[in-house]
């Protein structure tokens, strides 16, 4: 069984704490300072946390918080694909799926990540290093600033996959890109480009990462021009379709992904940090927090109380869906279960199995 006291990781090694070096502003290294950096280390699953890494992460901003001579913290992950795409769905859908009280003790784990960065006592930058879905980009939120490689993508999961954005999502989106852009993003699951991210308040800057002949270019794949559409919609930073959008992979299939110009921004803005008076800048950051802590603190404990329910029933379905379904097929019949709710059938296995994809013949076209 998963052991959810703090005092006990499990294996350790997926989540890294290093110190990182703090330069002035010719960029030369300033001995005796640093920023520690915290890095999600679970590629092969797309940075997803496991239990035991929520509890490093947890760990690890609290030994910041105590470190004198840290300026900042870096909250990234590891390789070029995900910062974090959320929970891991192969624990949720194997242990917690079925098991509400179980989940739910995971649950207070994860709030207190989110709480931990919230209430870090150093300004904590997100370094956007790849993908920031579902529970990845809530984490994300939690953070001061978020600067971002643009070939990075941003959204939730949660009603594809048997769950709400509960995370910090619904608390937190609202404030950053207004409440009708948050309810699309939320309840539909569409993602955004970097570009589209930075155009409506989310990130703090974006950065070229793909290298073609030794040239940084902007994401190929995304519409980084101004214009009106059919429709007198303004897009800026959409992805490309049709055929634009296969001469653009074509592109992304020429060049390297090279996230040392990431490297230089989050640095700098380390640089502007340090260049600061610390206790100014800390209250500030602590008065400007209080706006996502007012959202937080009211609804973190009542959410984890339906999530953890929720384990019985759409998550349950969901998740294992995801988990265990074929290769593009990882979603279940959304029709179908919502004709059989109607018709009044009650949730249980056969109903899940009804619905599933990992259970059912699915028509190759």
């Amino acid at each position: 069984m998963n052991d959810h006291t703090l005092d006990v990781i499990g294996t350790p090694g997926q989540v890294r704490y290093e110190r990182r070096p703090v330069k002035d502003a010719s960029g030369a290294v300033v001995d005796g300072l640093h920023a520690i950096q915290i890095t999600l280390d679970n590629p092969k699953q797309f940075n997803s946390y496991t239990t035991d890494m929520v509890k490093e992460v947890i760990l690890g901003f609290r030994r910041a918080s105590c470190d004198r001579a840290a300026v900042a913290v870096v909250f990234t992950a590891a390789g070029s694909s995900a910062f974090c795409t959320g929970g891991n769905t192969k624990e949720y859908a194997e242990y917690y799926s079925g098991q509400p009280h179980e989940y739910r003790q995971y649950m207070r784990l994860f709030n207190d990540m989110v709480s931990a960065i919230l209430m870090c006592d150093k300004p904590v930058i997100c370094r956007v290093n790849g993908m920031r879905v579902g529970g990845g980009q809530e984490i994300g939120m939690a953070c001061d600033y978020s600067v971002a490689q643009d070939l990075a993508v941003f959204g939730q999961a949660g009603p594809k996959h048997g769950s709400a954005p509960d995370g910090g999502s619904t608390d937190f989106l609202p404030l950053y890109v207004g409440v009708e852009n948050a309810m699309g993003s939320c309840t539909l699951c569409d993602q955004w480009t970097a570009h589209e991210a930075l155009r409506l308040g989310l990130l703090t800057q974006i950065v070229p990462a793909l290298k073609v002949d030794g040239t940084f270019v902007p994401n190929p794949m995304a519409i980084t021009d101004r214009y009106v559409d059919e429709y007198g919609r303004v897009i800026l930073g959409k992805k490309k379709t049709g055929a634009e959008a296969a001469a653009a992979k074509a592109v992304m299939a020429s060049g390297t992904v090279d996230l040392s110009l990431l490297d230089e921004v989050v640095d700098q803005l380390v640089t502007k940090l340090t260049l600061t008076f610390p206790d100014c800048t800390t209250k500030t950051i602590e008065s400007i927090r209080k706006h996502k802590l007012a959202h937080w603190d009211k609804n973190k404990e009542s959410n984890r109380a339906w999530l953890a329910n929720n384990m019985m029933t759409e998550a349950s379905a969901g998740f294992r869906a995801f988990n265990e379904g074929p290769k593009g097929h990882r979603e279940i019949d959304f029709i179908d279960l919502r004709l059989r709710l109607a018709n009044g059938e009650r949730w249980g296995e056969e109903l899940i199995r009804a619905v599933s994809p990992q259970y059912k013949t699915w028509d190759p076209k």
